[in-house]
């Protein structure tokens, strides 16, 4: 950043405030149960910066590099400081996308909600654009509108190859992802969808970022990351899954039989065992529940274990840990460099921000980062809808086509409201 530091006010908003109304051009949202960050450009512009993976090195840059252009000798003791909010690509030697608001609403887990902005924002409190009042959703997306990337055939003969190489021993685990590319036909409204993600998947991240060239990263993951309060470090892996049923029994079925998988918790140990490394040497302690445990979205169920540590050093930021774990087996694979080659070899279409780390970043290094998963990058009347499956030595090309099925299906619902 260059020029004159701008300096940073704060004001207390009401606990009823929407954060989604803080979400405007140029800004970024993220949210979960009620708690969350919203930020736009105000009447100003926000600063955009760029770091690609040699800029990042061996751990990203100083708290005082990204934020010394900030002046908050004004803002009272107890409010937030400010933030940065980034998109990091799944491939970490990619550039990653940051933005400074120069407008950002805040709630924290106590309920204070708070607007920090600065001098070149304006004074206004953030206001929701006018949106369409609709009530009902659009109609369902016709065959000519969708176009999956691979076919479904060439994504089972690509996990096939991957079980084989598996099998041979040249890796243990690797996360084949697909495509959909859906035009719409009509202009694509971030805020709408995101209205609807939040209200299927409350307890999920709710999450929208502008990446440029008129494109924005909108989704709803069930994975955090990493986050950081203070010392206290937490993550949240998911790995293994199985699809919701309508019928409670059935669904109960489904879970019960997810929890003895050998194949889903073999594929979930990789991923833990990956956490455990990355966090351990960071911490002064590092617990996780001692067995995964069942936690349910709107349409899958998957294995979850949680970790919860204290940090070492109080200079190691939360973009530090994401430094430190991204990308986890959870999104690509075990061993990473072999997983990330067959990746590369495996899908044809580059996956961008898709499975990369999303989330905020404040200027005392605390900050919260979920996995870019359930997601899709809308540009215009287009959207390109992710999904992925872990792949191990026992999995099944249907069965994992199927996941890719059932985790497209609540986002292809949302977007007939967005």
């Amino acid at each position: 950043m260059t020029g004159p530091p701008d300096r940073v006010r704060a004001e207390r908003l009401g606990p009823a405030f929407d954060l989604l109304a803080g979400y405007g051009p140029g800004g970024c949202y993220m949210e979960r149960a009620g708690i969350g960050v919203a930020g736009s450009a105000g009447s100003g512009d926000p600063w955009i910066m760029t770091l690609s993976g040699p800029q990042m090195g061996a751990r990203p840059p100083r708290l005082e590099q990204l934020f010394g252009g900030f002046d908050v000798g004004a803002l009272p003791t107890d409010a937030p400081a400010p933030l940065l909010f980034g998109s990091i690509p799944f491939d970490p030697e990619r550039a990653g996308h940051f933005v400074f608001p120069r407008r950002t609403v805040r709630r924290d887990r106590e309920g204070e909600t708070w607007l920090l902005r600065t001098d070149q924002g304006t004074d206004d409190v953030a206001t929701p654009e006018p949106t369409r009042d609709r009530s009902e959703p659009s109609a369902p997306f016709a065959g000519v509108q969708v176009f999956p990337e691979p076919s479904p055939d060439a994504y089972e003969h690509a996990v096939a190859e991957a079980v084989e190489m598996i099998r041979r021993g040249m890796l243990r685990k690797v996360v084949l992802a697909r495509t959909i590319r859906v035009e719409a036909g009509r202009a694509l409204d971030p805020r709408e969808l995101l209205r609807r993600l939040r209200a299927v998947e409350p307890e999920g991240y709710s999450f929208a970022v502008e990446l440029g060239e008129g494109k924005t990263l909108v989704g709803a993951s069930p994975e955090l990351l990493v986050s950081r309060s203070g010392l206290e470090v937490r993550a949240n892996p998911l790995a293994g899954s199985a699809p919701r049923a309508g019928d409670a029994d059935q669904d109960r079925a489904n879970a019960e039989a997810l929890g003895s998988s050998a194949k889903d918790r073999q594929e979930h140990a990789i991923v833990v065992e990956a956490v455990f490394r990355a966090l351990q040497p960071l911490c002064v302690d590092l617990r996780h529940d001692p067995e995964p445990t069942l936690l349910a979205t709107a349409n899958v169920w998957h294995l979850s274990t949680r970790f919860r540590g204290t940090l070492k050093d109080p200079m190691v930021s939360s973009l530090d840990l994401v430094r430190a774990l991204h990308p986890t087996p959870a999104v690509c694979g075990d061993p990473r460099d072999e997983a990330m080659q067959l990746i590369r070899d495996l899908e044809p279409v580059p996956r961008g921000h898709y499975a990369g780390a999303v989330g905020w970043m404040d200027a005392n290094g605390d900050g919260v980062w979920a996995l870019a998963l359930r997601c899709a990058e809308l540009h215009g009347e287009t959207a390109r809808l992710f999904a992925g499956a872990g792949i191990v030595a026992d999995s099944e090309p249907v069965r994992e086509l199927d996941e890719t099925e059932r985790k497209f299906r609540a986002f292809l619902d949302a977007l007939r409201w967005g």
